[in-house]
């Protein structure tokens, strides 16, 4: 809770009052002199696990997100954590690097992209799921090209029920259910009829969707 805590922005002094709420009196012995430890002890962890040996590292598929924390630095740019989680041929997910940055510009990805080549990762993964930001995609070209991209259906189907904001809330769940059927289909034919679906029902007076 206290790496949650402190990015709601809660200070270290004010840490123990904090988990006392969720804690009762097991959370006394945090002090701020302890928080500031663990916290030291959590940032040096987390150096080194930033310069971690890549080279034997392969991935099929990548998951790309930008997180949008709230915090601000001194010129008031919002930050953001560029998070990228991994699948190995083997099968097994793990996080593959979390960086930060300025909103999710191209720039900003570049670095954690151009990080990862310089430790050793000799190739990008066959497909890269991600939103439809362009920094990620198009630093992506840059320094992995060969990897195929996909967007992510949580997000597009977000962007589209957004679109269809002025939908009744009654239909809201059907609008939903209904982008569901396209990339729930088990063959492309019955995808594309979904798709043909969702136009009729809803393009003419919702066009944006």
């Amino acid at each position: 809770a206290l790496p949650w805590l402190y990015l709601k922005g809660i200070s270290t002094g004010d840490m123990r009052e904090a988990l006392t709420v969720l804690l009762g009196d097991e959370a006394k012995g945090l002090s701020p002199n302890v928080v500031s430890r663990l916290k030291s002890e959590w940032a040096t962890e987390y150096a080194g696990w930033m310069k971690r040996d890549l080279s034997a590292s392969r991935y099929v598929y990548w998951w790309v997100d930008g997180i949008h924390t709230g915090l601000r630095q001194e010129n008031d740019a919002r930050q953001c954590l560029l998070v990228i989680i991994g699948v190995t041929p083997e099968g097994k997910k793990e996080l593959v690097t979390i960086g930060d940055g300025l909103r999710e510009s191209k720039e900003s990805w570049l670095d954690v992209l151009r990080d990862l080549s310089a430790r050793g990762l000799a190739a990008g993964p066959l497909l890269a799921v991600g939103d439809g930001a362009l920094g990620f995609w198009a630093a992506l070209d840059e320094v992995f090209p060969d990897t195929h991209r996909q967007r992510c259906w949580v997000h597009k189907t977000a962007n589209v029920l957004n679109a269809l904001n002025a939908l009744p809330k009654s239909l809201q769940a059907k609008a939903k259910a209904d982008l569901h059927e396209i990339w729930m289909a088990p063959t492309r034919p019955q995808a594309i009829t979904a798709f043909d679906h969702f136009l009729k029902t809803y393009g003419a007076k919702y066009p944006k969707a």
